[in-house]
């Protein structure tokens, strides 16, 4: 095992380590390797990207249209920039079958990053894949991460609770607890349930998944000591942080540009 090797396996070790259940972590999701390494120098204990904020940042919209070379490439200057643990969302693997999956997240790992995000939903019309298809495209996933970084983190995005008028109630946590499981048993090491924000909701799927239920954090969700009792492990952010950075910067340019022209 070479010395990158080493220090991936390492990082993905760690960053395991900080999935506990009740006692969450927070991703400031990065979208480049300046943000990256502004988040890092805020203290921490991982960095993370949102697929949206990468897109955006890059001039197009969400949902695999970012051409999968830039995305690898912007995870490799990711994890140059820092010494923590990368995971980067690769949304639906970039890839039309479980083998173009594996693909994807080789390169990934060669590029430095020990986790990643994949969704269980189209990316052409947010439809929920067939459990069974998904559960294909999990296994490839994790035979290719364990042929190069058997730690290598694969959060599985489930978008129950994300599309477009799903209902929030107990039939789609049940839903999402059935996914769970067989996401489990092919070889997701956690669960990413976005657009959740009821507590007695976030409460029964943490509990019931076999996998550490990750939250992302909108002005709806629960704070996170409530998320915390809930049995929440980890807590994104999402596409919030790159919104902010644009809202400032465009309140930073009508400032300056006012002031020249007045």
């Amino acid at each position: 095992m070479n010395t990158s090797t080493t220090d991936s396996a390492a990082k993905a070790t760690a960053f395991h380590a900080l999935h506990v259940r009740g006692r969450p972590f927070v991703l400031l999701n990065a979208w480049d390797a300046g943000s990256a390494a502004a988040v890092a120098a805020g203290g921490a204990p991982a960095i993370a990207t949102g697929s949206w904020s990468v897109a955006a940042a890059h001039g197009v919209g969400d949902g695999e249209q970012l051409p999968l070379d830039l995305v690898i490439d912007n995870a490799r200057r990711i994890a140059r920039a820092v010494a923590l643990p990368v995971s980067i969302d690769l949304e639906s693997g970039y890839g039309a079958t479980p083998d173009a999956v594996a693909a994807t997240i080789a390169r990934v790992i060669d590029a430095g990053a020990i986790g990643c995000n994949l969704e269980d939903s189209e990316p052409a019309d947010g439809s929920l894949r067939d459990v069974a298809v998904q559960v294909a495209r999990i296994r490839a996933a994790r035979a290719a991460a364990d042929a190069a970084l058997p730690r290598f983190f694969i959060n599985l995005r489930t978008d129950v609770f994300f599309r477009k008028g799903a209902p929030h109630d107990a039939a789609a946590v049940e839903l999402a607890l059935e996914r769970a499981r067989a996401y489990a048993d092919a070889g997701a090491d956690g669960l990413f349930a976005p657009g959740l924000a009821d507590a007695a909701l976030i409460e029964r799927l943490a509990t019931d998944s076999p996998l550490p239920l990750n939250i992302m954090a909108t002005s709806a969700t629960p704070p996170l000591d409530v998320l915390a009792r809930c049995g929440v492990a980890r807590v994104s952010h999402g596409p919030g942080p790159y919104a902010q950075a644009m809202q400032a910067l465009q309140a930073q340019a009508r400032e300056v540009y006012a002031a020249r022209s007045a």
